[in-house]
């Protein structure tokens, strides 16, 4: 894996464990060679990961719609300036290898589900996962085994979502990770 995507929060958090977590990450990512590819904001976790990755003397780069370009970090190895979200999530997928969650919103939510159902559909075969600060995921996990448990999702595509406690321990899963070669509809005939 040359580069990662980070989709993490614009926002810190209010623990001071999340900011420390995307510090931890940004240098994990120097220290194996790995580029950053994030959304190119310099606030919140974002803008964390992106200074530690700059500070340590990795390479980062961003990719920011032009209606936050006002947001956008100054320090960046490359910035691109594009015309709509939709046009930066493309952007952010054709430039990684991998992609990896901190804690966020509706934002982190949507581009980890995306990229996972991409992956479910057949489209790539990229990994995925998430860094659980502080258990910050435990209520999407459960919704996810939930999801399985009730029919409308295969294990195998459950499992495609790499959890980790730990940058380190989560590169090592994105290292040994194959996409599952399994059709996405679940079949089941029920009759009323």
């Amino acid at each position: 894996m040359k580069r990662i995507c980070v989709n993490c929060g614009s926002s810190p958090g209010f623990d001071p464990c999340y900011i420390a977590m995307a510090e931890r990450l940004g240098q994990v990512l120097v220290d194996t060679k790995c580029e950053l590819v994030y959304g190119g904001a310099d606030v919140g976790l974002m803008g964390q990961v992106a200074d530690t990755v700059i500070k340590s003397g990795g390479l980062a780069i961003g990719v920011i719609p032009k209606s936050f370009a006002d947001k956008s970090h100054q320090g960046l190895t490359e910035l691109h300036v594009v015309d709509s979200m939709h046009e930066r999530k493309t952007m952010m997928f054709n430039l990684s290898d991998a992609f990896i969650a901190l804690p966020g919103g509706f934002g982190t939510l949507e581009e980890v589900s995306e990229i996972l159902t991409w992956t479910q559909l057949g489209l790539h075969t990229k990994p995925c996962g998430l860094i659980n600060v502080n258990g910050y995921f435990d209520l999407l996990l459960s919704f996810l085994d939930n999801s399985v448990s009730n029919g409308f999702m295969k294990k195998e595509h459950r499992d495609m979502l790499l959890v980790s406690n730990t940058p380190e321990d989560l590169l090592v899963q994105m290292d040994a990770y194959r996409a599952p070669q399994v059709e996405k509809w679940v079949n089941v005939k029920t009759r009323i």
